[in-house]
Parts: structure tokens; C-alpha cells; sequence
């Protein structure tokens, strides 16, 4: 009996999905191995902190890679509703497996990889709504003005200080903010820690979507993301935006205050658009 059209996809995206999959696993891999090599540190600094945030986000912006030639089919509600359900499902099933023991970073790493890839397949329909590259400026706005509000007089700061009383000092279950909070590989004693939200990511892979969309080259170490895909190049790819959330996750660790990341990934990106735009047109002129 055939599956119902809503939760299928066509042969070539099944490819790259199986394939973001895989690299997502791999990517977890990467992770428990950096954190058991952390963990053999007796003492750390602030640059080494940075250089593992730094390692880590270099790492998955090479997810991305398959994301990029995923071909935008038409969709209804009921495909959105259904996987939008899964997806939400598969999180919530993983956080209650047991988190204690020798083996307690194990499903903390998955948690992570996990979270990267639903973020990463969310961005990636969300791109392909944007009808002009110039729609960014109106997301760029939406998405600054409600990550601030929510943290002068929404939720996010009382998840904040959840968070931060729950790390200091982890007695009990985590808050439940903590399910969409990716955590990343600190040297020394700090071990696994959160660094930055599932939305963080879907809006870095939203920006290098819509990049890749319409023809402008978001990476900073070499060429169009896309060529590099298709020509199977793994390791050369750096986004502007993965770059963004880099500099929002070390002033965050750097000054010990919650600096919210999507303003700074908005505030980047749209500096880095304008000056796109005044060189092309000095070039043409």
C-alpha cells in the first residue's frame, strides 16, 4: 500500500535527506570524541574554549552541504502538520531517555545532533517561501524586535536564569527550555554544555539558503556552497551566518551575560548583504 503523498519526497531530496542523516550521525561522533578528548584537560582558557566553539560550528557548517541541493517541492499543510508533529515527537522521545551514568554524554550529543537536523530541514522550507532577496530585511526586523522583546519581558529571561541555576548547580530534572538547547564540547570540567537554540540554526540555515537561492556567495574561505555540494568538496565551506552565530555564542562566553544570538545573526547578515550591495554597484559603476 503506498505512503499517503504528505510524508513521501521525491527521489533525489530521499537521497539528500538519508544523506543529511548520516553526516548528522557522523557529526555526533565528532562530538562525543571531542568531549572525551576535552575532558582530559585539567585546567582551560577562554581561547580554548573558543577554539572548540570554533572547531564544532566549522564541523556543522559541512551539514549544511546536502541542504543546499535539496529541490523545493510543493507542499500542503498536512505534509507541514505531519512532520512538524514527527519531528517535534522525535525530540521529546529522546529527552526522556535516562541522562546518568558512564554514558550519560551519549544521548546528550544525539539530543545535539538531532537538534541540528530538524533545525537544518526547517530552514530549508522556510527559505523557500522568500519570494525576493530583499524579504530579508523584514525577517531580519521581525525576528530582532521578537528575540528582544522576549528577553526584556517574554519567557526567554526567565529561561535563562533556568538554565544558568540548573548548570551551576544540576539537581533535579533540566527545565524544560532545555530540550531545543544545543549543547556543544568545552574543554576541562565543563564538559557538555548549552551554546545557542534550535532557532539559532534554523535561521543560519536560512540564510544560507536563501544565499544559495539566488545566486550570492555566502562563503567566506571559497566558492558558491552549491558547487561545492555537487562536486562533493567537504571542508570549505564557512557561511557568513555560521560565522554570525560564532561571534554571538564567544561574546555570550566571553562576558558571562545573555546576549540573544538572532539580533547579532540579523545585525551580520544584513551588514553583509548592504556591503555586497554597495561593492557591486562601485563595481558596475
Amino acid at each position: 500500500m503506498p505512503l499517503p503523498s504528505f510524508t513521501t519526497f521525491s527521489k533525489s531530496n530521499r537521497r539528500l535527506i538519508f544523506l543529511l542523516i548520516a553526516s548528522h550521525l557522523l557529526w555526533c561522533c565528532a562530538l562525543f570524541a571531542l568531549w572525551s578528548g576535552g575532558s582530559l584537560l585539567a585546567s582551560t582558557t577562554p581561547w580554548l574554549s573558543a577554539g572548540f566553539i570554533a572547531l564544532q560550528l566549522y564541523a556543522a557548517s559541512q551539514l549544511l552541504l546536502p541542504a543546499l541541493l535539496l529541490h523545493p517541492e510543493e507542499r500542503s499543510r498536512s505534509f507541514y502538520l505531519f512532520w512538524g508533529v514527527t519531528l517535534a515527537a522525535c525530540i521529546w522521545l529522546i529527552n526522556q531517555l535516562p541522562s546518568a551514568g558512564a554514558w550519560q554524554p551519549l544521548p546528550v550529543v544525539i539530543k545535539s545532533g538531532l537538534l541540528l537536523l530538524v533545525a537544518t530541514v526547517t530552514g530549508a522550507a522556510m527559505a523557500r517561501y522568500v519570494k525576493r532577496l530583499w524579504e530579508i530585511v523584514p525577517v531580519c526586523l521581525v525576528m530582532t524586535l521578537a528575540d528582544f522583546t522576549s528577553w526584556m519581558y517574554g519567557p526567554t529571561a526567565g529561561f535563562t536564569q533556568q538554565i544558568q541555576n540548573y548548570y551551576l548547580a544540576p539537581v533535579g530534572p533540566p527545565p524544560l527550555v532545555d530540550m531545543i538547547l544545543v549543547k556543544l564540547a568545552f574543554p576541562g570540567p565543563a564538559g557538555l554544555a548549552p551554546v545557542f537554540g534550535i532557532a539559532d540554526w534554523i535561521m543560519v540555515v536560512f540564510f544560507a539558503i536563501v544565499a544559495r537561492r539566488y545566486g550570492v556567495n555566502d562563503n567566506l574561505i571559497g566558492s558558491f556552497g552549491e558547487t561545492l555540494a555537487r562536486q562533493g568538496r567537504i571542508g570549505r565551506y564557512l557561511p557568513v551566518s555560521v560565522v554570525a552565530l560564532f561571534i554571538a555564542t564567544v561574546l555570550a562566553q566571553t562576558t558571562g551575560l545573555f546576549i540573544p544570538a538572532l539580533p547579532v545573526i540579523a545585525l551580520i547578515m544584513l551588514l553583509w548583504y548592504a556591503l555586497r550591495y554597495l561593492a557591486s554597484r562601485r563595481f558596475r559603476s
